[in-house]
């Protein structure tokens, strides 16, 4: 897919991306280690550039990821949105903005080499101790967390995130949180 950008006034292109969370039937992460930039040797969830020379909506962005990414066809009502992350001067190159999604209900792929990287199984521990961005590692995944569906609960909670990248230490501000219900 084209590396389509949205320039501003400033520097850097602003891009536009979503991440997607998929859980199998154990509660594990459907987790990608990268072969590829951004974020090359780390895992981070399926995800993806909106193509926004299309018109692509965020939710058609992550169909179409996790379609692309694990094979797998996911109707749109089982995409819930969680979260919305912005990331200023990633990396120095770029700022994003993410739409991150929650895929209702359980999900399988066997796992397996794909030509974005290797897609696995991970439980809640096994984050700890894989290698990941900073900001998904210290800000994102426990955003994540605290987004989820708690016991007896229908529905997953909502945040927003600002994440300074700039300079030697990482700021970030949560705008917005709601917990799961």
């Amino acid at each position: 897919m084209p590396d389509h950008a949205v320039h501003g006034s400033g520097d850097l292109p602003y891009r536009i991306a979503c991440l997607c969370d998929l859980r199998d039937a154990r509660g594990r992460h459907l987790m990608l280690r990268r072969i590829k930039a951004p974020n090359q040797g780390l895992c981070s969830p399926i995800g993806g550039k909106l193509d926004v020379a299309l018109g692509e909506s965020p939710a058609q962005c992550a169909q179409r990821e996790i379609l692309e990414e694990a094979g797998v066809s996911v109707p749109m009502e089982r995409l819930h949105l969680i979260g919305l992350v912005s990331e200023q001067a990633f990396e120095g190159r770029g700022h994003w903005l993410m739409f991150v999604y929650r895929v209702l209900g359980d999900v399988w792929i066997e796992p397996q080499d794909t030509r974005e990287g290797r897609l696995d199984w991970f439980s809640h521990e096994d984050l700890e101790t894989l290698p990941l961005p900073e900001s998904d590692r210290r800000i994102i995944w426990p955003l994540m967390r605290r987004a989820e569906i708690p016991p007896g609960g229908s529905r997953p909670g909502f945040f927003v995130v600002h994440i300074d990248c700039r300079g030697e230490q990482m700021s970030w501000a949560v705008e917005q949180e709601t917990p799961g219900r």
